[in-house]
């Protein structure tokens, strides 16, 4: 990617200093099948997922203590710098396309943060993962996640973007549908809720990379490989377990991958529909 001299958004909220961070829940491969199970059995609801998270899984001392060396390799001045010009550039291409419907984008804030964070939905932590919460409109991130990304298959500067493009991506399906990110979901609406998130994250990268010249040649093929590590039955395989298509809440790998090819080819929002996703 070609994000080094571009502008940053000032929609970055740092809270990687602040005391919730003190302790770190360690998210390995395993606690992704949980929450991926808990997204399913719970409908959806952020909140609720994050109240039980922050109480089933067991905290472990974060090692941070100044010295980047004991943080996660990703969790960086560099990669925040990664992650301030990705948002940026997405509030560039959203508010473009709102425009273009007479409508004005409201820009989500996003923040990083270490271990544990308040939110709106309820008290957030590593486990979750990196999530949307829609009552407060915004992003949170612990970089640190990035790891267990690599561990799945999804390496790069393209993967952490992919990462907070598929989450503007819920941001933006808050703003058009303000309903459907709070209501209690079926799996197959689950599902397709997650697969339109993954088709937004393309069309991003259909205009950071045919009007921006802001990718560079490999950076599809990472989102796609991106796309298809978090696919539910790939996590469930590289957690050893069976994969169970009942637990499903976000697709298949192959699903995530044509959601965001599908983005990316068109780059258009009334083609990201999975109202009964195959």
């Amino acid at each position: 990617m070609k994000w080094t001299g571009r502008r940053q958004s000032e929609n970055v909220l740092d809270q990687r200093a602040s005391g919730s961070g003190a302790k770190r829940a360690r998210m390995g491969i395993g606690s992704l099948v949980v929450v991926g199970l808990a997204l399913y059995a719970l409908g959806g609801d952020p909140q609720t997922i994050i109240s039980i998270l922050g109480q089933q899984i067991q905290q472990q001392p974060y090692a941070y203590s100044g010295n980047q060396a004991a943080q996660s390799s990703y969790d960086s001045d560099e990669s925040k710098g990664l992650v301030s010009v990705t948002l940026a550039d997405l509030e560039d291409t959203w508010s473009q396309l709102f425009a273009q419907q007479g409508v004005q984008y409201k820009p989500a804030p996003l923040v990083l943060f270490r271990g544990g964070t308040d939110t709106g939905c309820g008290y957030g932590q590593t486990a979750t993962g990196p999530f949307y919460c829609p009552l407060d409109g915004k992003v949170y991130l612990d970089l640190g996640f990035t790891d267990d990304l690599a561990q799945l298959g999804g390496r790069g500067d393209f993967a952490l973007a992919y990462v907070v493009a598929h989450e503007v991506g819920h941001h933006v399906q808050t703003l058009l549908d303000p309903n459907r990110m709070r209501a209690r979901k079926s799996q197959q609406e689950s599902i397709a809720t997650e697969l339109q998130a993954d088709c937004f994250a393309g069309i991003w990268a259909h205009y950071a990379s045919k009007e921006r010249d802001f990718l560079e040649p490999g950076d599809i093929e990472e989102g796609l490989r991106t796309a298809a590590a978090v696919g539910d039955d790939h996590i469930q395989r590289s957690a050893g377990q069976m994969v169970s298509p009942e637990s499903f809440s976000h697709g298949t790998s192959e699903q995530r991958a044509r959601a965001f090819r599908a983005g990316y080819e068109n780059g258009k929002i009334a083609n990201c529909q999975f109202s009964n996703p195959r």
